[in-house]
């Protein structure tokens, strides 16, 4: 009965809240993340990738995510909301990291694989859940991207130019104590003889 009136005083007086919603900010959702939504709701389609490198996407639903106490200050809020948040998955079954990338984050990361080959991230950063949750997530990516990551070969031009800026840096620190000497030398008491 009361939603029903709720939803009947909404849709008469709807012009309040459409004048709001006009306006759109530099800094809004949408400009900042294109054709994404605050509709916790909706599925969100897995981009298309070609197997081979990371999209950025992590599956939630093939993620094991778990709530606990978070320590830290927070006031009597902190021993009442479990908001540290620990998101694990099995590495090794994750289909939607490539292969290649599986092993480099096994040897750059062994301290986050259990024995089991779970590999874990822990956020405790707010008090909220959802934003822990989304720090976690955002952690893995970073992992995984880290993990893809190739540096540009090194060419021989850049090598010759490291050596003479190396070059010239010892010579300027030379030319300093030297210098260095000379005003300290300055300040000394002239020896008689």
């Amino acid at each position: 009965m009361l939603r029903r009136r709720l939803i009947n005083w909404i849709s008469q007086n709807g012009r309040y809240f459409t004048s709001a919603s006009k306006y759109k900010s530099s800094i809004c959702l949408e400009n900042i993340y294109p054709g994404s939504s605050l509709n916790i709701l909706r599925s969100v389609q897995k981009p298309a990738g070609d197997g081979t490198n990371f999209t950025g996407y992590v599956p939630i639903e093939q993620l094991k995510v778990s709530y606990s106490m978070a320590s830290g200050p927070g006031g009597q809020n902190v021993n009442k909301v479990a908001t540290k948040v620990d998101v694990r998955f099995h590495l090794k079954n994750a289909q939607w990291i490539p292969e290649a990338l599986k092993e480099k984050i096994l040897e750059q990361n062994p301290n986050r694989i259990t024995k089991d080959g779970y590999f874990v991230m822990k956020s405790d950063l707010t008090r909220s859940q959802q934003l822990n949750l989304a720090d976690a997530l955002e952690k893995i990516r970073t992992v995984i991207k880290a993990a893809a990551f190739v540096p540009a070969p090194v060419t021989e031009e850049t090598l010759e130019k490291i050596r003479k800026r190396r070059e010239r840096a010892a010579m300027e620190r030379l030319r300093e104590k030297k210098n260095r000497t000379t005003v300290k030398q300055g300040r000394s008491a002239p020896v008689l003889g």
